[in-house]
């Protein structure tokens, strides 16, 4: 994609459909007149006395306590400089939008039209109120500290600077225990930290609290080594001077055990790491270049310990780790201020989690087969679920600790459930689904590459490694849709199995598929026409290995697709019906559903296998199912055939798979409701389970309801999954949008790994 492409897709996605990434929703009922009067006047008096008569009722009435304010100037915005508050309101819409997400707390983004500092920290101390905490960014130095510093002595509420401390608590926790790999101790390691900027400090003070000595430092700004002979030295890089006669980044690097880079590109040589002392430790954090290239360093010290800003790269220092969990741990005790005791005690607990057993999501996520701390896993991944329930506790408890917690927690088992619960608002689902299949892209024909979503989709998963697209199709109508979307990739392959340059191929298909189907009614010539037609092409491709998944129904009913398929490919060994599953991203994160588009009326030996195929789907995603065989009736309250074939499978399950998690026959609100399964039926195997898996008795009941769900709710489906094929195919629901086909092929890609994997 060129520049300007991607410049306009960049600006697409914040105009459409709505302007901007986050919006206020009501959390009351509004919709009668009784409603009304009490959320405005004249019931919402009465609040606001209580409010009156003591202001910290203001948490029990209002938003405030889940509420934090990311407030900036626009003086320092990553890669953009002093762009100014109008045009920073995207970047702050953005942070507010991962404060949501990951930690589920509201954000209202404020833009400060000043560069004075003290017009600054008057205009966020008169809002204040308004607030739970204040996330000051993109705040250029040296106002910053002086900002910071200030609010957190004048307001009583959770304030901090992320450009600052965000860095340094992620760099911190992934020191601690890069030390310990490499058997040093933080009081004895030589650090050079090249960049003198509010991270840059902010890190070595952190560095210090955990023990590192300022002599044993020196920092580095665009000129030169910061030398305590230096003119004109700000309080803060003077704070940090040495009194070493060095001046150069080369000089400074000799013996040198620890490189902190936060400064730019490429100025670390490999002389410099062959300079270093034994078993180096590099946290090249400059971004979307780091101070070293990856390869490089770990081409030139195979002792190496590395970390960068990069996702691509192990060992990625990334903010997410830690202010949205920091902030809600200060939130949940209502923290008068983020100390340092609250930040030590995120390093402690990031540092901790790395060297524990990782989930089996994670390690599929990531694609590896296990990832144990060491060089390369130093520091929890960004997906971790794990995050939410250790982080947060770890800051309430240091805030309690230090006497500035106002509501403290008393049972931390509930308190740690509740913040599971919070993860579940967040669909990480997708995030994983497409970061698992870039780590293996696989070859995806797409059987109906002249529809523009199709195009699209194929551009978007080529163009963000997801997969290797391979176009069937009019040749002149896709490589119109590909220039009307600057697709303008030469290496792609488009191929119309309509013409004759393809004659080879289809002659070599049409001889495998009439040997497949000679005695079942197809000749040679049958054969041969049959290639013509794109979804037995592009199935054959698949069957014969020269693609490795397919997508296709974009156009066409579900019926007309899967026939090809199962005629082509056919089903897994073992198999003797195949089915599907959609994928709900909901609130109380991912629900599968099953069958959604192909068993019209199973009974109840098909309900099992089909049970049993989702259950090997849902753990191919790294969960555990847990599964209801919903029903209109519960546990036996009905003898009617749609409700005992129900029960019977669940017998048939409890007797020949005792390890899986499954329940019925059971009406679905209590099947999601816990308390009510509990209340009444406490024998359930699914009391004090979480529900991720429904099985429903039929078509209509799966198809109605995974739709209801996905137009009702705004809940993204991901689906229809094919259970049970040979080889990875899956097929779209009509007119499918670009990311649910972006999404499926992810499936296919992910599907084709798993194959892969099975072969071997």
């Amino acid at each position: 994609m060129s520049e300007e492409s991607k410049r306009r897709e960049a600006l697409i996605y914040h105009a459409k459909p709505t302007p901007g990434k986050i919006k206020v929703v009501p959390t009351k009922k509004y919709a009668t007149q009784r409603d009304l009067s009490l959320a405005y006047s004249p019931g919402v008096a009465e609040p606001c006395l209580e409010i009156e008569k003591d202001k910290e009722n203001a948490y029990k009435y209002t938003a405030k306590g889940n509420l934090v304010a990311v407030i900036s100037n626009g003086t320092a915005v990553l890669g953009l400089g002093n762009i100014g508050p109008e045009a920073s309101k995207p970047v702050m819409e953005g942070k507010g939008l991962l404060f949501k997400i990951f930690a589920d707390i509201d954000v209202f983004d404020i833009e400060v039209d000043t560069e004075n500092v003290e017009e600054f920290i008057a205009t966020v101390k008169n809002i204040a109120p308004t607030f739970g905490g204040i996330n000051l960014e993109d705040i250029k130095a040296p106002g910053a500290f002086e900002i910071e510093r200030r609010l957190k002595e004048e307001l009583d509420i959770p304030v901090m600077h992320d450009d600052q401390h965000g860095t340094a608590i992620i760099s911190a926790a992934a020191l601690i225990n890069a030390l310990e790999i490499a058997n040093k101790k933080i009081e004895d390691v030589k650090i050079v930290i090249s960049g003198a900027g509010a991270a840059a400090i902010s890190c070595s003070r952190l560095y210090q609290a955990f023990g590192a000595k300022r002599e044993n430092m020196v920092m580095l700004d665009s000129k030169g080594v910061i030398r305590d002979d230096r003119d004109n030295l700000t309080a803060e890089k003077a704070e940090f001077a040495t009194h070493r006669k060095i001046d150069t980044l080369d000089e400074a690097m000799i013996d040198a055990d620890v490189f902190i880079g936060l400064s730019m590109a490429n100025i670390v040589s490999p002389e410099m790491l062959l300079a270093m002392a034994e078993n180096p430790i590099v946290f090249a954090m400059a971004n979307p270049d780091p101070e070293v290239k990856y390869d490089v360093a770990i081409a030139t010290r195979k002792d190496i310990i590395m970390a960068t800003g990069r996702s691509d790269h192990p060992n990625q220092v990334n903010n997410v780790l830690g202010f949205p969990f920091i902030f809600r741990g200060a939130l949940d005790v209502r923290a008068t201020k983020i100390n340092e005791a609250m930040k030590m005690a995120a390093v402690e607990a990031l540092a901790r989690l790395a060297k524990e057993p990782v989930p089996e999501q994670v390690n599929i996520a990531y694609g590896e087969t296990r990832l144990t701390f060491g060089k390369d896993y130093i520091i929890p991944k960004p997906f971790d679920p794990r995050l939410i329930a250790e982080v947060p506790p770890a800051v309430a408890k240091a805030a309690m600790e230090s006497g500035v917690a106002k509501e403290p927690i008393t049972d931390w088992e509930d308190y740690q459930d509740v913040l599971r619960e919070r993860l579940g608002s967040d669909n990480k689902f997708v995030r994983l689904l497409l970061n698992r299949a870039k780590l293996n892209p696989k070859r995806v024909v797409f059987a109906e590459a002249d529809q523009l979503a199709v195009v699209k989709a194929a551009q978007i998963v080529r163009e963000e490694g997801v997969a290797i697209p391979i176009l069937l199709g009019r040749k002149d109508t896709i490589k119109s849709l590909m220039n009307d979307i600057e697709f303008d990739d030469d290496n792609v392959i488009i191929i119309d199995p309509k013409t004759d340059e393809e004659d080879e191929r289809k002659n070599k298909y049409a001889k495998v598929y009439w040997e497949q189907r000679k005695r079942k009614g197809v000749t040679l010539y049958a054969a041969q026409r049959l290639m013509r037609e794109r979804n037995y092409f592009a199935a054959m491709m698949v069957n014969e290995g020269d693609a490795d998944a397919l997508i296709s129904g974009y156009s066409r009913s579900y019926p007309t697709v899967v026939k090809p398929m199962l005629e082509v490919i056919g089903m897994a060994k073992g198999v003797n019906r195949v089915a599907t599953t959609n994928v709900m991203m909901t609130k109380r994160g991912p629900l599968f559903l099953s069958d959604t588009s192909i068993n019209i009326e199973p009974n109840a030996k098909e309900l099992t296998k089909i049970a049993q195929m989702t259950a090997q789907i849902v753990k191919m995603f790294g969960m555990k199912p847990v599964m209801a065989m919903t029903s209109y009736s519960n546990f036996g309250s009905s003898s009617n055939p749609m409700a005992t074939k129900v029960r019977e499978a669940v017998a048939y399950l409890h007797r020949h798979a005792p390890d899986l998690i499954v329940d019925g026959e059971l009406q679905t609100d209590f099947a999601l409701n816990n308390e009510m399964l509990k209340e009444r039926f406490p024998f359930s195997k699914l009391v004090g389970q979480k529900v991720n898996t429904l099985i429903f008795p039929n078509l209509d009941s799966a198809n109605i309801t995974y739709k209801l769900i996905k137009e009702l709710n705004e809940a993204d489906s991901i689906g229809p999954i094919m259970m049970g094929m040979r080889k990875p195919v899956h097929i779209l629901q009509l007119g499918a949008s670009v990311d649910e086909i972006v999404n499926m092929t992810a499936i296919a890609v992910i599907d084709a790994q798993k194959k892969e994997q099975l072969d071997i």
